[in-house]
């Protein structure tokens, strides 16, 4: 393993040097690996993992519009394509991608098909972590292990495509073989990681929970939505409400740290953007800091998972959810976002 320096805080990472496609190819030869679950992680997982030459089968619920998608992307029924159970049976990896809550609802017809020296593998650490709540109790005799791409499965596979990668989070939950550790870390690099860093499932489910209800989508979201009001109630325009709040942020900005860095992007604005930010950043900072503690806490002790499980229980849960959505579509901010990106170059050009 390679140990990098992050912030004065040394830590090991695997690198594709070290764990080449080669040698991922070698370990998982004689393996068939299960992907349970088409939906956010699955098609990218299992398209890289066939394109990469591993032995790939897909189980799906039959009829659904996961098992139609399946198909279109070249899954053949009975060949590569079977409902869930039959393919669990079939496997000796199992890729346990369904949602949370789809998690809990299959484990007990899946839990038989475990059979001493399989792998259950998660790409998120929800349902061992919160096991009293969702029941999810593997075996002894198998493994269980985590690899947890930092992005949703279409960028896995667009990043893939063109020969880079999404860095991965891994952890061993469960060494029953003494080959979890070669197993995950071939998994992780035959499903397009750029890198893995090692983890626990308790961490990985607690970071990335507090993450996505945080500055990944749901405190970016409430940042937009409150800086957009107030130039609003100031008289500015929706275009240029919007520009200011999200098309300079996302097409400009945000680019930069991506690129280089916070601090590079600061040393590539003007000097008033410059001393604003820095004199402004630590007021955001202390504002938000208590909401980020309750936020944590929250999630470790539980109750965001309480939430979660309950909400996508709920039979009309699909239905309130695309409410919810659509009145975020229909919200001015995100109305005017959609005639603004009409405006953008390149949508001018395929015109």
């Amino acid at each position: 393993m390679t140990k990098i320096n992050f912030g004065g805080t040394e830590e090991e990472v695997v690198t594709r040097e070290e764990f080449p496609l080669s040698k991922a190819q070698e370990v998982l030869r004689d393996e068939t690996v299960v992907i349970l679950g088409y939906g956010v992680q699955g098609p990218g997982q299992a398209m890289n993992l066939k394109d990469n030459g591993i032995k790939v089968i897909v189980g799906q619920r039959e009829g659904s519009k996961s098992w139609d998608k399946a198909i279109a992307d070249g899954w053949v029924p009975d060949e590569t394509l079977f409902p869930l159970e039959e393919a669990a049976q079939k496997g000796t990896i199992i890729e346990y991608l369904l949602s949370d809550a789809g998690q809990k609802g299959l484990w007990t017809k899946i839990k038989p098909y475990l059979t001493k020296g399989k792998a259950l593998y998660f790409s998120h650490g929800f349902s061992i972590t919160f096991k009293e709540q969702t029941g999810v109790v593997p075996p002894k005799d198998v493994d269980v292990i985590l690899v947890a791409p930092k992005g949703p499965g279409a960028k896995l596979r667009e990043l893939f495509l063109a020969g880079k990668g999404v860095n991965s989070s891994y952890a061993i939950h469960q060494d029953a073989t003494g080959k979890a550790e070669d197993r995950v870390k071939a998994l992780g690099m035959a499903v397009g990681s750029g890198f893995l860093f090692p983890t626990t499932f308790e961490n990985e489910v607690w970071s990335d929970l507090t993450g996505e209800r945080g500055v990944l989508m749901g405190a970016i979201a409430g940042i937009m939505e409150a800086q957009y009001n107030v130039l609003r109630e100031n008289g500015h325009s929706p275009s240029e409400a919007f520009n200011e709040t999200v098309e300079e942020a996302t097409q400009s900005l945000y680019p930069l740290i991506g690129e280089k860095g916070m601090d590079w992007m600061y040393a590539n604005c003007s000097t008033t953007a410059q001393r604003g930010a820095l004199d402004w950043k630590g007021k955001f900072r202390e504002a938000t800091e208590p909401v980020f503690k309750k936020l944590y806490e929250n999630v470790k002790n539980g109750e965001e998972t309480r939430i979660t499980l309950e909400a996508n229980s709920d039979p009309d849960y699909r239905e309130k959810l695309e409410e919810e959505l659509r009145e975020m579509r229909e919200s001015e901010i995100w109305s005017a976002g959609e005639e603004v990106r009409k405006l953008r170059p390149e949508r001018q050009k395929d015109k």
